[in-house]
């Protein structure tokens, strides 16, 4: 009867043991050191079309694995995509993001929204942004150089250069 018990006793420590690793490498992923999570960003261009606009902000979704998602609260006008793009850890707490958006262009009448036509595109954006997370993990500072395209691929304005500051989403 004492050799029945000692594998169901050995499973259950190794049971144990394989839920508390899971446990802390889990909460390390997402706090201190972890970029991983929603954020939201409040930005201020010094250069550009945009250094006019004082109260843009950004969404971000930082993947584990390196892939992002970011949104502004200017996508509805004009009508652009939310950025897609990739982040890395570049040292301890800092990290460089790099996104891409498509921009679109202006109907030259507004009756060509009723025929089926609207905002045609217009080319892409590719924003660069180098992250500095807070000792605590929960607020970054960052600067972000932007690159405005057109459909062919040559640069329609020179680049951009803005700060931002980020707030990590929590309940």
């Amino acid at each position: 009867m004492k050799r029945s018990l000692l594998p169901v006793f050995g499973l259950m420590i190794a049971l144990f043991a394989s839920s508390c690793t899971t446990v802390i490498s889990t909460k390390t992923e997402t706090d201190g050191d972890g970029l991983v999570g929603a954020w939201k960003g409040k930005v201020q261009f010094k250069t550009g079309a945009f250094a006019a606009v004082t109260d843009l902000d950004f969404l971000y979704v930082f993947n584990a694995g390196g892939t992002m998602t970011e949104s502004s609260n200017y996508d509805a006008a004009p009508p652009v995509t939310p950025a897609y793009g990739v982040w890395k850890k570049t040292g301890p707490r800092h990290y460089e993001a790099k996104y891409v958006y498509y921009w679109t262009k202006a109907p030259a009448a507004l009756d060509e929204i009723t025929k089926g036509g609207g905002w045609s595109p217009g080319g892409h954006g590719v924003l660069t942004q180098t992250i500095t997370l807070s000792e605590d993990g929960n607020s970054f500072d960052s600067t972000i150089s932007y690159e405005v395209f057109d459909q062919q691929g040559k640069p329609t304005d020179p680049t951009s250069e803005a700060t931002a500051k980020g707030m990590r989403i929590k309940f």
